[in-house]
């Protein structure tokens, strides 16, 4: 009897391994579980239904097909949500800094010198070569410089990069500082990034572009046309794309 007794103190002693790799087995199947949710795939959801079911003795998928696609539907209309919500996001602020650049500048928008247009790229803001330069030079004009560095006080603390792009009317220029229009064009952006530099904002958001004669937005056939296609565009990107259509911000003439 002693003996026997012995052996039923041994055998209720081991007993609770039993459980315990039971318990082992069912936290490993769910964090299985969990790890495939984090990542929606139907092929992946099959295989492991079928993995699940035959290690429980279940001849039924653990997890039905029409399960993970439902899961994954919804785990695009989430994303598709979030995404959204991202491009309203931008859009309002790049609006905002719209504004604020185009309060910066009143004076110039009142005189038709200066238009500020939100663009599927982001803000545009186009300002007449009149008003930065003297016909044929690429310096900035002390009122010029006034003027571009309220709009650096807007953008120094924003982090959208910034395009600056040069542009000439199609009247050839030849002298000792300007071959021809590309090199005027493009120092004239040079300029313009060189004062937002000195304002303050990161020279790592810009670039200078000139772009020449090659993208006028009004007839060379007219002086008024001419006038139009000397110019200095400042884009501030957007950081997300597509943010949508055109809308002007400024009503020419206004």
């Amino acid at each position: 009897m002693a003996r026997k007794h012995r052996e039923e103190d041994h055998e209720n002693h081991e007993r609770w391994m039993v459980s315990y790799a039971d318990f082992i087995t069912l936290l490993f199947a769910f964090f299985v579980v969990m790890y495939a949710i984090s990542s929606v795939n139907t092929g992946k959801y099959k295989v492991l239904s079928d993995a699940l079911g035959s290690a429980f003795g279940r001849a039924e998928p653990v997890i039905k097909s029409s399960d993970a696609v439902s899961i994954s539907t919804q785990e695009r209309q989430f994303s598709e949500q979030r995404r959204m919500l991202a491009i309203r996001r931008e859009k309002d602020q790049m609006t905002d800094m719209a504004r604020d650049i185009l309060k910066a500048l009143a004076p110039l928008v009142r005189q038709d010198k200066v238009r500020v247009t939100q663009t599927s790229r982001g803000i545009n803001v186009e300002i007449s070569a009149s008003v930065l330069f003297a016909s044929g030079d690429a310096r900035l004009t002390p009122l010029s410089e006034n003027a571009l560095k309220a709009v650096a006080a807007v953008l120094r603390n924003d982090k959208h990069a910034i395009q600056v792009e040069g542009h000439t009317d199609n009247v050839p220029i030849k002298n000792s500082a300007f071959p021809s229009n590309w090199e005027l064009s493009a120092v004239r952006a040079g300029s313009v990034v060189r004062l937002f530099a000195d304002n303050g904002i990161d020279q790592g958001r810009m670039i200078a572009v000139g772009h020449g004669s090659n993208q006028p937005v009004d007839s060379n056939d007219s002086a008024e046309g001419r006038a139009r296609n000397r110019r200095v565009e400042v884009m501030i990107l957007t950081g997300v794309p597509d943010v949508g259509k055109d809308v002007p911000l400024a009503a020419r003439g206004k």
